[in-house]
Protein backbone atom coordinates (compact mmCIF):
# COMPACT_ATOMS: atom_id res chain seq x y z
CA UNK A 1 0.00 0.00 0.00
CA UNK A 2 1.18 3.35 -1.16
CA UNK A 3 1.71 5.82 1.21
CA UNK A 4 -0.50 9.10 1.39
CA UNK A 5 1.11 11.61 -0.71
CA UNK A 6 1.32 14.29 2.01
CA UNK A 7 3.52 12.06 3.79
CA UNK A 8 6.36 11.07 0.79
CA UNK A 9 8.98 13.06 1.42
CA UNK A 10 9.27 16.06 -0.30
CA UNK A 11 11.24 16.51 -3.51
CA UNK A 12 13.26 19.76 -4.00
CA UNK A 13 15.47 21.12 -6.57
CA UNK A 14 18.83 21.18 -4.58
CA UNK A 15 19.99 24.63 -6.18
CA UNK A 16 17.37 25.98 -4.82
CA UNK A 17 16.45 24.16 -1.32
CA UNK A 18 18.34 26.94 0.60
CA UNK A 19 19.33 30.76 -0.25
CA UNK A 20 21.72 31.05 -3.05
CA UNK A 21 24.57 34.32 -2.71
CA UNK A 22 25.28 36.82 -2.75
CA UNK A 23 24.79 36.67 1.24
CA UNK A 24 24.88 39.83 2.75
CA UNK A 25 28.25 41.34 4.04
CA UNK A 26 28.77 40.42 7.43
CA UNK A 27 31.90 39.87 9.74
CA UNK A 28 32.28 38.11 13.20
CA UNK A 29 35.31 37.63 15.37
CA UNK A 30 36.32 34.36 15.92
CA UNK A 31 35.08 31.59 16.60
CA UNK A 32 31.97 33.47 15.80
CA UNK A 33 28.60 32.98 16.80
CA UNK A 34 24.98 31.58 15.31
CA UNK A 35 23.07 34.63 16.35
CA UNK A 36 25.41 37.11 14.21
CA UNK A 37 24.76 34.61 11.54
CA UNK A 38 22.22 35.88 8.29
CA UNK A 39 20.62 34.36 7.15
CA UNK A 40 20.41 31.72 9.94
CA UNK A 41 21.73 28.28 8.98
CA UNK A 42 19.97 25.03 9.49
CA UNK A 43 21.03 22.50 11.65
CA UNK A 44 17.95 20.11 11.12
CA UNK A 45 16.11 21.59 14.33
CA UNK A 46 12.82 20.90 12.25
CA UNK A 47 13.49 18.92 10.00
CA UNK A 48 15.84 15.77 11.55
CA UNK A 49 13.98 12.47 12.51
CA UNK A 50 15.60 9.87 14.24
CA UNK A 51 15.01 6.16 13.87
CA UNK A 52 16.74 4.72 16.14
CA UNK A 53 20.07 3.84 14.75
CA UNK A 54 22.18 5.34 17.51
CA UNK A 55 20.16 3.66 20.43
CA UNK A 56 22.26 3.33 23.73
CA UNK A 57 25.57 5.15 21.53
CA UNK A 58 27.76 7.38 23.98
CA UNK A 59 29.62 10.24 21.56
CA UNK A 60 31.99 12.73 21.79
CA UNK A 61 32.14 16.09 19.47
CA UNK A 62 34.37 18.52 19.26
CA UNK A 63 33.20 21.68 17.90
CA UNK A 64 29.61 20.62 18.83
CA UNK A 65 28.33 23.89 19.70
CA UNK A 66 27.63 25.38 16.22
CA UNK A 67 27.88 24.74 12.49
CA UNK A 68 28.75 21.24 11.42
CA UNK A 69 28.87 19.86 15.29
CA UNK A 70 25.25 21.50 16.13
CA UNK A 71 23.89 19.38 13.22
CA UNK A 72 25.66 16.03 14.44
CA UNK A 73 24.82 16.77 18.04
CA UNK A 74 20.57 17.52 16.85
CA UNK A 75 20.83 14.00 14.70
CA UNK A 76 22.95 12.21 17.31
CA UNK A 77 20.39 12.81 19.90
CA UNK A 78 17.34 11.97 17.37
CA UNK A 79 18.91 8.63 16.72
CA UNK A 80 19.35 7.65 20.50
CA UNK A 81 23.11 8.97 21.86
CA UNK A 82 23.89 10.98 24.79
CA UNK A 83 26.18 13.22 23.65
CA UNK A 84 29.44 15.37 25.22
CA UNK A 85 29.66 18.81 23.33
CA UNK A 86 33.08 20.24 23.19
CA UNK A 87 33.66 24.13 22.33
CA UNK A 88 35.71 26.41 22.94
CA UNK A 89 34.04 29.65 24.73
CA UNK A 90 30.95 29.88 22.62
CA UNK A 91 28.25 29.18 25.76
CA UNK A 92 25.69 31.02 24.66
CA UNK A 93 25.35 28.45 21.17
CA UNK A 94 26.81 25.58 23.50
CA UNK A 95 23.79 25.59 25.38
CA UNK A 96 21.45 26.21 22.40
CA UNK A 97 23.00 22.59 21.09
CA UNK A 98 22.20 21.04 24.29
CA UNK A 99 18.72 22.00 24.83
CA UNK A 100 18.30 20.37 21.52
CA UNK A 101 19.74 17.12 23.01
CA UNK A 102 18.03 17.08 26.01
CA UNK A 103 14.63 17.94 23.89
CA UNK A 104 15.28 14.62 22.17
CA UNK A 105 15.71 13.35 25.51
CA UNK A 106 19.01 12.64 25.71
CA UNK A 107 21.68 13.23 27.70
CA UNK A 108 23.83 16.86 27.01
CA UNK A 109 27.43 17.23 28.52
CA UNK A 110 29.04 20.32 27.68
CA UNK A 111 33.00 20.95 28.34
CA UNK A 112 34.51 24.20 27.31
CA UNK A 113 38.19 24.63 26.30
CA UNK A 114 40.79 24.49 23.68
CA UNK A 115 41.54 20.87 22.00
CA UNK A 116 44.82 22.99 20.93
CA UNK A 117 46.23 21.76 24.75
CA UNK A 118 46.71 17.79 24.85
CA UNK A 119 45.62 18.23 28.57
CA UNK A 120 42.46 19.15 27.92
CA UNK A 121 41.75 16.53 25.53
CA UNK A 122 42.42 14.40 27.80
CA UNK A 123 40.13 16.27 30.24
CA UNK A 124 37.22 15.39 27.43
CA UNK A 125 38.01 11.85 27.51
CA UNK A 126 38.13 11.54 31.13
CA UNK A 127 34.49 13.66 31.49
CA UNK A 128 32.72 11.23 28.85
CA UNK A 129 34.08 8.43 30.96
CA UNK A 130 32.61 9.62 34.00
CA UNK A 131 29.28 10.86 32.32
CA UNK A 132 28.71 7.54 29.88
CA UNK A 133 30.69 5.38 31.18
CA UNK A 134 32.16 4.28 27.72
CA UNK A 135 32.51 5.90 24.31
CA UNK A 136 31.52 5.03 21.22
CA UNK A 137 31.17 7.33 18.55
CA UNK A 138 34.47 9.99 18.63
CA UNK A 139 33.61 13.05 16.39
CA UNK A 140 36.64 15.06 15.42
CA UNK A 141 35.29 18.18 14.23
CA UNK A 142 36.02 21.21 15.40
CA UNK A 143 38.82 23.32 13.48
CA UNK A 144 40.47 26.90 12.97
CA UNK A 145 41.10 28.38 9.75
CA UNK A 146 41.91 31.99 8.55
CA UNK A 147 42.06 33.21 4.94
CA UNK A 148 45.14 35.14 4.17
CA UNK A 149 46.01 36.58 1.04
CA UNK A 150 49.74 36.03 1.31
CA UNK A 151 52.64 33.96 2.41
CA UNK A 152 54.23 36.81 4.55
CA UNK A 153 50.71 37.72 5.69
CA UNK A 154 50.47 33.93 7.53
CA UNK A 155 51.72 34.62 11.46
CA UNK A 156 54.19 31.70 12.41
CA UNK A 157 51.80 31.52 15.56
CA UNK A 158 48.47 31.44 13.45
CA UNK A 159 49.82 28.32 11.63
CA UNK A 160 51.03 26.15 14.76
CA UNK A 161 47.85 26.95 16.10
CA UNK A 162 46.07 25.77 12.82
CA UNK A 163 47.89 22.36 13.08
CA UNK A 164 47.45 21.57 16.79
CA UNK A 165 43.77 22.29 16.70
CA UNK A 166 43.05 20.63 13.72
CA UNK A 167 45.38 17.71 13.34
CA UNK A 168 47.37 17.99 17.10
CA UNK A 169 44.12 17.66 18.86
CA UNK A 170 43.00 14.88 16.72
CA UNK A 171 45.78 13.07 17.55
CA UNK A 172 45.55 13.62 21.28
CA UNK A 173 41.62 12.46 21.07
CA UNK A 174 42.01 9.46 19.28
CA UNK A 175 45.04 8.56 21.88
CA UNK A 176 43.08 8.90 24.82
CA UNK A 177 39.53 7.76 23.59
CA UNK A 178 40.82 4.61 22.52
CA UNK A 179 41.25 2.88 25.51
CA UNK A 180 37.44 3.29 26.29
CA UNK A 181 36.08 2.32 23.12
CA UNK A 182 35.35 -1.62 22.45
CA UNK A 183 34.56 -3.34 18.85
CA UNK A 184 31.83 -1.20 16.79
CA UNK A 185 32.67 1.76 17.87
CA UNK A 186 34.01 4.64 15.50
CA UNK A 187 35.96 7.83 14.73
CA UNK A 188 34.52 10.40 12.61
CA UNK A 189 36.68 12.88 11.11
CA UNK A 190 36.24 15.83 9.76
CA UNK A 191 38.23 16.82 6.48
CA UNK A 192 37.26 18.90 3.77
CA UNK A 193 37.10 19.24 0.00
CA UNK A 194 40.31 21.04 0.54
CA UNK A 195 42.18 17.92 0.99
CA UNK A 196 41.81 17.75 -2.82
CA UNK A 197 41.63 21.18 -4.18
CA UNK A 198 43.01 23.73 -1.70
CA UNK A 199 41.96 27.42 -1.64
CA UNK A 200 45.34 29.44 -1.89
CA UNK A 201 43.96 31.59 0.78
CA UNK A 202 43.71 28.97 3.06
CA UNK A 203 47.12 27.41 2.84
CA UNK A 204 47.62 26.40 6.43
CA UNK A 205 44.35 24.96 6.86
CA UNK A 206 43.86 23.27 3.92
CA UNK A 207 47.13 21.61 4.28
CA UNK A 208 45.57 20.26 7.78
CA UNK A 209 42.93 18.18 5.91
CA UNK A 210 45.38 16.70 3.66
CA UNK A 211 47.12 15.43 6.81
CA UNK A 212 43.49 14.69 8.45
CA UNK A 213 42.99 12.68 5.24
CA UNK A 214 46.28 10.76 5.53
CA UNK A 215 45.90 10.59 9.53
CA UNK A 216 42.44 9.02 8.89
CA UNK A 217 42.99 6.24 5.96
CA UNK A 218 46.25 5.11 8.24
CA UNK A 219 44.59 5.16 11.46
CA UNK A 220 41.40 2.59 9.92
CA UNK A 221 44.25 0.35 9.08
CA UNK A 222 45.47 0.56 13.03
CA UNK A 223 42.75 -0.01 14.42
CA UNK A 224 40.38 -2.56 12.01
CA UNK A 225 41.97 -5.75 14.33
CA UNK A 226 40.11 -3.97 17.19
CA UNK A 227 37.13 -3.01 15.49
CA UNK A 228 37.47 0.15 15.89
CA UNK A 229 36.65 1.99 12.05
CA UNK A 230 37.78 5.40 11.51
CA UNK A 231 35.90 7.15 8.09
CA UNK A 232 36.25 10.55 7.30
CA UNK A 233 33.17 13.36 6.13
CA UNK A 234 34.93 15.88 3.24
CA UNK A 235 32.46 19.14 3.52
CA UNK A 236 32.63 21.23 0.59
CA UNK A 237 31.40 24.90 1.16
CA UNK A 238 29.01 24.74 4.35
CA UNK A 239 27.72 28.25 6.23
CA UNK A 240 28.48 28.41 9.23
CA UNK A 241 29.69 31.29 11.87
CA UNK A 242 33.37 30.00 11.07
CA UNK A 243 32.84 31.85 7.73
CA UNK A 244 32.21 35.27 8.30
CA UNK A 245 34.72 34.97 11.67
CA UNK A 246 37.52 34.32 8.92
CA UNK A 247 36.94 35.27 5.93
CA UNK A 248 37.09 38.94 4.39
CA UNK A 249 33.65 40.10 3.81
CA UNK A 250 33.24 39.97 -0.03
CA UNK A 251 34.36 36.32 0.08
CA UNK A 252 31.32 35.90 2.27
CA UNK A 253 29.17 37.70 0.00
CA UNK A 254 29.82 35.01 -3.05
CA UNK A 255 30.52 32.05 -0.62
CA UNK A 256 29.63 28.94 -2.23
CA UNK A 257 28.99 30.46 -5.47
CA UNK A 258 31.72 28.68 -7.48
CA UNK A 259 30.52 24.75 -6.92
CA UNK A 260 27.78 23.18 -9.21
CA UNK A 261 25.05 23.40 -7.13
CA UNK A 262 25.49 27.30 -6.67
CA UNK A 263 25.40 27.73 -3.35
CA UNK A 264 26.45 27.13 0.20
CA UNK A 265 25.43 23.85 2.23
CA UNK A 266 24.38 23.17 5.41
CA UNK A 267 24.98 21.80 8.12
CA UNK A 268 21.45 19.70 7.90
CA UNK A 269 22.65 18.37 4.76
CA UNK A 270 26.21 17.03 6.43
CA UNK A 271 24.44 15.42 9.55
CA UNK A 272 23.37 12.18 7.95
CA UNK A 273 26.53 11.46 6.94
CA UNK A 274 27.93 11.39 10.26
CA UNK A 275 25.08 9.58 11.30
CA UNK A 276 25.54 6.94 8.65
CA UNK A 277 29.17 6.62 9.81
CA UNK A 278 28.17 6.19 13.67
CA UNK A 279 26.40 3.61 13.34
CA UNK A 280 26.38 0.19 12.38
CA UNK A 281 24.93 0.73 8.51
CA UNK A 282 28.29 1.40 7.68
CA UNK A 283 29.65 -1.71 9.36
CA UNK A 284 31.82 -2.23 5.84
CA UNK A 285 33.28 0.95 5.48
CA UNK A 286 36.58 1.99 7.63
CA UNK A 287 39.58 4.54 6.24
CA UNK A 288 36.89 6.03 3.66
CA UNK A 289 35.61 9.24 3.05
CA UNK A 290 32.24 10.48 1.96
CA UNK A 291 32.60 13.99 0.56
CA UNK A 292 29.64 16.37 0.31
CA UNK A 293 30.85 19.06 -1.62
CA UNK A 294 27.67 20.26 -3.89
CA UNK A 295 29.33 19.05 -6.74
CA UNK A 296 32.88 20.18 -6.52
CA UNK A 297 35.39 17.31 -7.83
CA UNK A 298 37.30 15.55 -5.31
CA UNK A 299 38.91 13.23 -8.12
Amino acid sequence: MSKPEESKPKMQDPKEQYKKPPYPKQQQEPPGTEDELTPQADHGEKTYKGSGKLTGRKAVITGGDSGIGRAIAIAFAREGADVLISYLNEDEDARETAKYVEEAGRKAILVPGDIAEESHCQKIVQRAVEEFGQIDVLVNNAAFQMARESLQEIPSDEWDYTFRTNIHAMFYLCKAAEPHMKPGSTIVNTTSVNAYKPTPTLLAYAATKGAIQNFSANLAQLLAEKGIRVNCVAPGPIWTPLIPATMPPDQVKSFGKDVPLKRAGQPAELAPVYVLLASQDSSYMTGSTVQVTGGSPTI
